[in-house]
């Protein structure tokens, strides 16, 4: 390596060949071949019906063009919010519809390709279905030649809109294939399981919405990324940088090795007694060879009391022995997890860790780190 280039990379500048790495953050080669495949039979799919519609002629890569385009945001960026069913059903026909009412009223066909564009994107803004290849859609719809202009005000249904919603049905089944939510759904954020007026613990500390806002106003940028994702985004930065830092505590450490169990065929009413009885709020449900089932707690037994243990228990929050304390801050002050059960690779219960151990680990780990910061100096 030239000595420009190491000293490239001791700076942190690319250089070379490093120029052509993925600009997305957390693509996988996994997720691009599903992408790549999902394209294909996609735009395979579109090809055909145009071809059996307006026959195998020289128009027919312009009409499958913005189809192309489409795919692009559909298959390789699902969770992008130009991505979503609506953008791209709805951006596509609404810009299609703009181009052939440009095409109509405007005799120039320079003046009509530039107003079809902008009257598109103006479309798409109001309708809240911003699609990029919007503008290839309402292009093809002043320049996509005889088939298209015959086609006239139907354009922008068929076969604009019937191969959008084809390219969608695509991708909701792919993405259920590679195991990925489509239609993306952002992440709810945290609310007060109490029902008073505060805000929830997680969100009483560090940065809030109001300083991404500002934020994003300081930057002058426009995100392609929903507003809530950005939010859990920053959030789930802000456990690993305290994971990085403070991770070298782990759950086999601190977690209480004699737990307290009941199996899947006990009785509510034995499950009572020991939660009381033992003074604790999370109870995990065995089987025979005390492998985690779920977990029991009084709030569970006091709604559904009269059903069976099986009926009534709720999903177990777990971790491994080896996994940082500091990573469980997250689900234990969720307001609703009191308890977070360590289990092996076969799910049997190895310990358990509460509220209190990890309020009492972060205290201990904050008195540590008060000691070792260097201090003034006596006299």
């Amino acid at each position: 390596m030239s000595e420009t280039a190491n000293a490239e990379r001791q700076a942190g500048k690319p250089s070379g060949f490093r120029l052509f790495r993925p600009i997305l953050a957390g693509a996988t080669l996994r997720e691009r071949m599903v992408a790549c495949l999902g394209a294909l039979v996609g735009i395979t799919l579109t090809g055909l019906i145009c071809g059996f519609v307006f026959g195998q002629g020289p128009d027919i890569p312009l009409i499958v063009a913005p189809m192309g385009a489409s795919a692009v945001l559909l298959f390789a960026v699902p969770a992008s919010p130009l991505a979503q069913p609506w953008s791209i059903i709805g951006g596509n026909t609404i810009s299609a519809f703009m181009g052939v009412l440009a095409a109509r009223f405007i005799p120039d066909p320079v003046v009509a390709i530039g107003v079809g564009v902008s009257l598109a994107i103006a479309a798409m803004s109001l309708t809240r279905s911003l699609h990029p290849p919007g503008g290839a859609a309402a292009l093809t719809a002043l320049i996509g030649g005889p088939a298209v202009t015959s086609a006239g005000f139907l354009f922008p249904l068929f076969p604009v809109c019937v191969n959008s919603v084809i390219l969608v049905a695509l991708g909701i089944a792919f993405h259920k294939i590679s195991r990925r939510n489509y239609p993306h759904v952002p992440v709810a954020a945290p609310v007060n399981t109490h029902g008073t007026a505060d805000l929830p613990a997680p969100l009483r500390v560090g940065f809030r919405q109001e300083d991404v806002d500002a934020a994003l106003v300081e930057l002058h940028e426009t995100l392609d990324i929903d507003r809530a994702d950005l939010d859990r985004l920053l959030r789930q930065v802000e456990l690993r940088a305290l994971v990085r830092t403070q991770g070298d505590l782990t759950c086999a450490e601190i977690m209480s090795r004699d737990v307290v169990t009941i199996a899947l065929d006990g009785s509510a009413e034995r499950a009572r007694e020991l939660l009381i009885a033992r003074n604790i709020r999370t109870l995990p449900v065995v089987d025979g060879a005390g492998r985690l089932l779920g977990t029991l707690g009084l709030r569970e037994l006091t709604l559904h009391g009269e059903r069976g243990i099986a009926q009534v228990m709720s999903e177990a929050q777990t971790t491994g022995p080896d996994e940082p304390v500091v990573a469980l801050a997250s689900s234990l002050t969720d307001g609703r997890t009191h308890a977070v059960v360590v289990v092996d690779g076969e799910r049997r219960v190895l310990g358990i860790i509460t509220q209190t151990d990890l309020l009492a680990t972060l205290t201990r780990l904050l008195s540590a780190k008060s000691l070792a910061l260097p201090g003034p100096i006596a006299a």
